[in-house]
């Protein structure tokens, strides 16, 4: 069950922080408690999307070199044991969710939905499948907005996360589509309407979206200091993507960005670098 409820991929509900983060509230200690309460109440809503998915697609999931592996594909465990976390991690997230702000309980059941359609028919259309995994992302940025009282969250972070979200996405599908190879469309129908060359055609214009959007970000937003020292956090960026890029089309990875980022060193310490720079100016030097 642990491992269907996939606790590597709660990395992703991270985003939650970002505002906190990025509204220099990350000292204010009632809005810093409400964070982490949703973003353990969304790791909850994840792994509840996570085995719904499994239980939808255990039988094409059997088709796939890896996906065959997970719990539900391979028969370790039951479909009613599946059917019953179901039902109780619904209880378990919404229940808080809105003692805890009814937005966030409408984030996540907007979530929920997103991710029933996505799964059921959303995931089979080209371009529309990934700008739906993208929305995940976002998502996750506003749950964690509605969670704090916001004084000059920039609206560029959001498209940021947007580009961002997209590059991963599309790097995403052409790591499936090298992999499966001429099969690729017995396991996913929507991988029929992509190419390799139109699947990097992509990844060009999002990852350049997603460095010029936070290069922006980094000089007009409000709440910055009046010296321009975000710009210097634009290297990091900037080589982040390079290297996801790298690592795409170099190593034949990217099918499940979580794993490059609990794998891939240098990936790791940019992110890390990146965070510490933020953390300095925004909180260690004067406006």
């Amino acid at each position: 069950m642990l491992q269907t409820m996939r606790p590597r991929q709660w990395i992703k509900n991270g985003l939650l922080f970002i505002p906190l983060i990025f509204d220099k509230q990350l000292t204010n200690w009632p809005a810093l408690a409400r964070v982490v309460l949703g973003f353990l109440l969304f790791c909850i809503l994840s792994s509840l999307v996570y085995i719904i998915n499994d239980l939808m697609d255990f039988e094409a999931d059997r088709n796939h070199p890896q996906k065959r592996l997970r719990p539900i594909a391979a028969g370790k465990l039951k479909i009613s044991t599946a059917r019953l976390a179901v039902a109780a991690l619904t209880l378990i997230f919404f229940i808080p969710a809105i003692w805890l702000s009814p937005q966030f309980a409408l984030i996540g059941l907007i979530y929920l939905i997103l991710n029933l359609a996505y799964s059921a028919w959303l995931k089979h259309t080209p371009i529309l499948d990934v700008m739906i995994l993208a929305s995940f992302y976002v998502l996750r940025v506003g749950a964690g907005v509605v969670l704090i009282n916001v004084h000059q969250f920039s609206p560029w972070l959001y498209l940021f996360t947007t580009f961002l979200a997209l590059f991963l996405g599309i790097g995403k599908r052409r790591a499936e589509l090298q992999l499966l190879a001429e099969g690729a469309n017995t396991h996913r129908k929507s991988l029929e309407g992509y190419t390799l060359s139109l699947l990097d055609q992509l990844i060009l214009i999002v990852s350049g979206s997603a460095i010029i959007t936070y290069s922006l970000y980094t000089f007009s937003a409000p709440n910055l200091p009046a010296n321009h020292t975000m710009m210097l956090t634009i290297p990091f960026v900037i080589y982040g993507i390079f290297r996801y890029l790298y690592l795409i089309q170099m190593e034949q990875w990217g099918g499940e960005p979580e794993e490059v980022l609990f794998t891939d060193r240098p990936l790791q310490v940019t992110i890390l670098l990146w965070g510490l720079s933020i953390i300095f100016i925004y909180y260690l030097t004067p406006r």
